[in-house]
């Protein structure tokens, strides 16, 4: 079967939680996020994560059965709490997360299935937050073993990592994305500080031995490299009504559309729209259809052709 007529089956990995924020509560977690937006766009996604056998527990697998995400993969914990996140606004008006440590996700155990399941998949994501404690990092490392095509989305969340774990995780990654504060911080580590664009990301390449690597820009758009060449996406104007899960959104709309066979431009288009449709609601997953956000596209495209006239 061509790629165009397959569907893409993508396993997510690591934490699902909730956001205690001021302005109320709401599930999270990037590895949530990105197999919510996979669902919504045509891919089969699937989630392996923990939360406790607990209220909060249980109310987060009914959100994810909700959305339409399958919950056959989350486990339960008897002895660790669902996890959570405070935010607060700091006294110079800042907000402040704390992620709540040794809470369930960070005991994720691994199942010979987890394998199994990650070597038949298009594509296994993961990110760095899921890593910081030894068990669910062990079960991460004998599935990443297995995969086929593994996707690490960055996403470093002080103080939850150390050079040598992300030293690890980076040796083990197909695709990389990553922010750039990000590239900052791991071109400092692992590099020199100082280096330009194009020499940090030929020295994460070329010594990690990573094949492609997403560099997203905020407002400025994104990069994408592989070994022959450079590609570079504009991102769409739009009024933000919160960040949150945009960057998720993003890379589920780019997987989706290079594992479906599109060229690595109309991926990189897809994938930015997206992102500015999910930036321009409330919330990480808002409910909506693949031809809302065609419709945002061609209202983008209209209103660009009207600029230029």
């Amino acid at each position: 079967m061509s790629a165009e007529n397959k569907t893409p089956l993508i396993i997510c990995y690591g934490e699902i939680l909730w956001d205690n924020l001021p302005g109320g509560r709401m599930a999270g977690g990037a590895p949530m996020n990105v197999a919510y937006h996979l669902n919504r766009v045509g891919a089969e996604s699937k989630l392996i994560s923990r939360t406790g056998e607990d209220k909060a527990g249980a109310e987060l697998v009914c959100f994810c059965s909700k959305i339409g995400l399958p919950t056959e993969l989350i486990q339960f914990d008897e002895l660790h709490a669902t996890g959570e996140v405070i935010g607060k606004v700091t006294d110079d008006h800042e907000m402040a997360y704390d992620i709540l440590t040794n809470v369930a996700w960070d005991y994720i155990a691994y199942k010979p299935n987890h394998s199994v399941l990650a070597g038949t998949a298009d594509a296994f994501v993961f990110g760095s937050l899921a890593a910081r404690n030894q068990v669910s990092r062990e079960t991460l490392l004998q599935i990443l073993d297995s995969a086929a095509y593994k996707v690490f989305d960055v996403n470093l969340r002080p103080p939850h990592y150390t050079k040598e774990i992300l030293q690890l995780l980076l040796s083990k990654t197909d695709l990389l994305k990553l922010n750039l504060n990000e590239l900052a911080l791991l071109t400092d580590w692992f590099y020199k500080a100082g280096a330009t664009e194009a020499d940090s990301i030929n020295y994460l390449q070329q010594n990690f031995g990573i094949d492609e690597i997403i560099l997203t820009r905020g407002s400025q758009g994104v990069s994408y490299y592989n070994a022959e060449r450079a590609y570079h996406g504009k991102a769409y104007q739009v009024t933000v009504a919160d960040t949150v899960g945009a960057g998720d959104s993003f890379l589920a709309a780019f997987l989706y559309k290079k594992l479906k066979g599109e060229a690595i431009t109309g991926a990189l288009d897809y994938a930015l729209a997206m992102g500015a449709f999910i930036a321009g609601q409330t919330g990480a997953c808002p409910a909506y259809t693949t031809a809302d956000l065609d419709k945002f596209i061609r209202q983008h495209l209209r209103d660009e052709r009207s600029d230029k006239q």
